[in-house]
């Protein structure tokens, strides 16, 4: 098949005037949400792909590198050190480190991490409530218990 014979059968164009013209809806339009305000202030601490993961499980308590990382199997060592980090600075967990050999570096909720727990619960259930519609079905959560 040729490329005109191709170009002739597709359904969608990659570009459009209509969009490339029309402005964006503003986000939050009708909520009184000016740049600086506190929810985006508020979302901008936990916006980290992993970070609202990595506070749920210290608010089982304290937890070393490794087992965080097993509780986050899908992000890189790099990856959860720099959002470790991030919240580290951002005053929302406590790094402590022993000097040890080897090195042994243990994380935990802070005072101000620990405010955060009624959002992460209410994220937590809003997710339960709502799994079946984004994410992988019920009941198929290993650490679920029955």
């Amino acid at each position: 098949m040729s490329y005109i014979e191709l170009q002739s059968i597709r359904t969608t164009n990659t570009y459009s005037i209509k969009k490339d013209t029309d402005m964006a809806k503003v986000r939050h339009s009708r909520f009184d949400c000016t740049p600086g305000c506190s929810v985006e202030a508020a979302i901008g601490l936990i916006d980290g792909k992993w970070k609202s993961i990595v506070m749920w499980h210290l608010l089982s308590g304290t937890l070393r590198f490794n087992e965080i990382q097993r509780h986050v199997a899908n992000c890189t060592p790099r990856m959860l050190s720099r959002q470790l980090r991030e919240l580290e600075e951002d005053g929302l967990i406590i790094r402590k480190v022993y000097a040890e050999v080897p090195p042994r570096v243990e994380y935990t909720l802070s005072d101000l991490g620990r405010t955060m727990e009624p959002i992460l619960r209410a994220l937590k259930d809003w997710g339960d409530a709502n799994i079946g519609l984004y994410g992988k079905p019920r009941g198929h959560d290993p650490r679920e218990v029955a």
